[in-house]
C-alpha cells in the first residue's frame, strides 16, 4: 500500500498565511468603520499578530513583557496615546487650524491631535501603508496591556496586586520622585511585566524625556490601567475612521497636490525645460556633497570629506548645517516646504549656478546652461506613498497653454533598508523588486553596480530586494526563506517596488517621460532582522550609516554629471 503524503506547513507559509489574513483584517476593518481591538472585531489582527511573532516585537507571545519592542512602538505613536480609548484616524480636515496642538511622535512624520482626556486624532495622509503601520502597532501594545492586567487583577470585582497600587501611588502622585521613591516604584514594576530590576531601570532611561523623566512608569500604568477597565467594567478602547478619510483614500489628493506645486515651482524658475534628475533620499546628502566643501573648506585634518560629513552628521553642529544650507540657497537651491499632506519636503537644485569643477566629485562643467541637469531631491516616502508622488510628478505638466512632459533623464532612489545577508551600514544594489505575499516582480537594468563601491571597506551584495508590506510584520522564518529560496531576496525594504511600478508606467505604457529613462537604486543596511540584537527596534545606525549614504549620493552624482552610464 502506498502511503500517503501529509503536507506539514513550515513557519515561513504559517507566517505568510498571518501577514496575508492581518492584511485583509485590515482593509475590512477600514471599510466598516471602526472596530474595537481588545474585543470580536480586533480578534483576527491579535491572532495573526501573535502566530507571526514579529522580530521587532520580541517576547509579544510570552507572559513577560516585551521592552524594546514597546519603546520602537511608543516612538512611532504620538506622546499620551496610551492614555486614550479612542484613537480616531482622520485625514487632513483642518485641525492645523484649530487651538489643538500638534504632536509629532520623534520617530514618524505624522500630525496628531489630542482631542481630549480619552481621544487622540491621528493624520493620516500618506496612504494604505500608514494605516496598516498604526493598526498594527496598537495591535501589539493593546496585546501588552492586557499582559499588565493579567498580572495584576486578583478578581473580577477589580481588586489588585499590592505591586499595582504601588505603582499607581507612583505615577499619580504631583511630587517628583527621589531616588529611592523611582527605584521603590521600578522594582514593583518589574514584579508586574515579569522582568528583573535591571532591565526595567535600563528602559527606564530610554523612555524618559526631559519633560517627564519618569515617563516609563506612566506608560506601563495607563497601559494597565485601561486594560483594567476593559476586563472589570467593559470599557472597550475603539478604533475609528473618520467618514472623510475613507471617502478619500486611494484618490492620490496629497500626492496630487504636492506634484502640482513642484512643477509650479520648476516653470516658476524656467527649469521644466531642463534636464531633470529625481533623487529620492534625505535632505542632508546631496546638499551637503555639492556645497559643504564650498562653505567648510575642510582643514588639513579634514582631508578625507568623510570626516567633514560625520561632522555635519553630529547633531551639536548646527552652525556648520548653517552655514551650508546658506551656501546652497545663494548658488542654486530651492526648498520646498510641504503643505500638502504628503510630509515630503523637496529640494531643487539649479546646478547651472554652481561651478561643478570646483566639487571634489571629479566632473566637468556643462557646454550650456541649457544643459546643467535640474536635481530634484524628495524626502523619504512612505510604503504606498512611493508610488502616489511619483506617479503623480511624472505626469505632464497642464499649464495655461499646453500640456508639458517633464525632460526626466533619470530617477535614482537611496533608502535604509534591513539586510539578510552582511550587517548595519552594509550597501544593497537590487536587480529586482518582488511585491511581498505575491509573485508580481519589477526587474530593472539598475545604473549602479556592486563595481562601484569595491575598495571602500564596505560590504557590498547584489541580487532582489522585497518590497514588505510592512517593516515591523517579519520574523526570522519568513525572511529566512526569502533569504535561502530561488528569489535570491538580499534585503527588504516598503518602497521599491511602489516606485519602480509608478517609473514604468509613466515611461513604457503613458510615455510622458523619456522610455530610456535611467534608474538608479541602492540602500545602505539599517539593520539586520536575521541577527539577534540588530533589528530596528535594537536602536539606530548612529554615525555608521554616514559613510555609505554619502558613497552612493557621490556616485548617483557623478553619473548625473559625467552622463557617462
Amino acid at each position: 500500500m502506498k502511503k500517503e503524503k501529509f503536507h506539514v506547513r513550515t513557519r515561513a507559509q504559517e507566517s505568510s498565511n498571518a501577514i496575508e489574513r492581518m492584511y485583509i483584517t485590515m482593509r475590512h476593518l477600514f471599510n466598516r468603520g471602526f472596530y474595537k481591538p481588545m474585543g470580536i472585531s480586533g480578534e483576527t489582527l491579535r491572532e495573526a499578530l501573535l502566530v507571526l511573532r514579529p522580530e521587532i516585537y520580541g517576547s509579544i507571545a510570552d507572559e513577560k513583557a516585551e521592552l524594546e519592542g514597546l519603546l520602537y512602538v511608543i516612538d512611532r505613536l504620538p506622546y499620551g496615546i496610551e492614555e486614550c480609548r479612542f484613537i480616531n484616524l482622520t485625514s487632513n480636515e483642518g485641525y492645523t487650524d484649530s487651538h489643538f496642538e500638534v504632536i509629532i511622535p520623534s520617530k514618524r512624520r505624522r500630525n496628531c491631535y489630542r482631542i481630549d482626556n480619552e481621544q487622540m486624532n491621528i493624520e493620516i495622509t500618506r496612504g494604505r501603508s500608514e494605516i496598516y503601520d498604526i493598526l498594527t502597532h496598537l495591535t501589539f501594545l493593546f496585546i501588552e496591556s492586557h499582559k499588565i492586567s493579567k498580572r495584576v487583577l486578583i478578581d473580577e470585582k477589580g481588586n489588585t496586586t499590592r505591586d499595582w497600587q504601588k505603582l499607581e501611588v507612583a505615577v499619580l502622585t504631583e511630587d517628583k520622585l527621589t531616588l529611592k521613591e523611582r527605584e521603590v516604584a521600578i522594582t514593583h514594576t518589574a514584579n508586574i511585566l515579569g522582568r528583573t530590576f535591571e532591565q526595567i531601570k535600563l528602559a527606564y532611561t530610554k523612555f524618559a524625556t526631559p519633560q517627564q523623566p519618569e515617563r516609563f512608569l506612566h506608560i506601563i500604568y495607563w497601559l494597565g490601567k485601561l486594560a483594567i477597565d476593559e476586563v472589570v467594567f467593559n470599557n472597550k478602547r475603539t478604533v475609528t475612521f473618520s467618514p472623510v478619510l475613507r471617502e478619500r483614500l486611494g484618490h492620490h489628493i496629497h500626492g496630487e497636490m504636492w506634484a502640482n506645486t513642484i512643477k509650479e515651482t520648476l516653470e516658476k524658475h524656467n527649469l521644466l525645460a531642463r534636464p531633470i534628475h529625481i533623487i529620492s533620499a534625505n535632505l542632508h546628502s546631496v546638499m551637503n556633497t555639492l556645497y559643504a566643501p564650498l562653505a567648510l573648506k575642510p582643514t588639513k585634518s579634514e582631508k578625507n570629506i568623510f570626516v567633514t560629513y560625520e561632522n555635519l552628521s553630529n547633531p551639536e553642529n548646527e552652525s556648520l548645517r548653517k552655514k551650508v544650507t546658506v551656501k546652497a540657497l545663494e548658488q542654486g537651491m530651492i526648498f520646498i516646504k510641504d503643505t500638502s499632506g504628503t510630509n515630503i519636503d523637496v529640494q531643487i537644485f539649479d546646478t547651472a549656478k554652481l561651478d561643478l569643477e570646483a566639487l571634489d566629485l571629479g566632473v566637468k562643467n556643462p557646454d550650456a546652461d541649457k544643459e546643467a541637469p535640474v536635481l530634484f531631491v524628495m524626502d523619504y516616502a512612505f510604503g504606498e506613498q512611493a508610488y502616489e508622488t511619483i506617479d503623480e510628478l511624472l505626469k505632464p505638466y497642464k499649464s495655461q497653454k499646453e500640456d508639458i512632459l517633464l525632460n526626466v533623464e533619470s530617477v535614482s532612489i537611496m533608502g535604509k533598508a534591513g539586510i539578510l545577508e552582511g550587517g548595519k551600514g552594509d550597501i544593497m544594489i537590487p536587480s529586482a523588486h518582488i511585491f511581498e505575499g505575491t509573485a508580481d516582480n519589477y526587474p530593472f537594468k539598475n545604473k549602479l553596480c556592486k563595481s562601484d563601491f569595491e575598495g571602500e571597506g564596505l560590504d557590498v551584495y547584489e541580487g532582489t530586494m522585497i518590497s514588505v508590506l510592512g517593516t515591523s510584520l517579519q520574523n526570522k522564518d519568513i525572511l529566512k526563506f526569502f533569504h535561502n529560496s530561488t528569489w535570491n531576496v538580499i534585503g527588504l525594504e516598503m518602497e521599491g517596488a511602489h516606485y519602480q511600478k509608478a517609473i514604468q508606467a509613466a515611461s513604457k505604457v503613458r510615455r510622458s517621460i523619456n522610455p530610456e529613462v535611467k534608474v538608479r537604486y541602492a540602500y545602505y543596511a539599517s539593520d539586520n532582522p536575521l541577527v539577534t540584537g540588530s533589528t530596528l527596534a535594537s536602536g539606530g545606525l548612529g554615525t555608521s550609516g554616514v559613510k555609505p549614504t554619502y558613497l552612493i549620493t557621490r556616485k548617483i552624482l557623478q553619473q548625473i554629471f559625467n552622463k557617462s552610464s
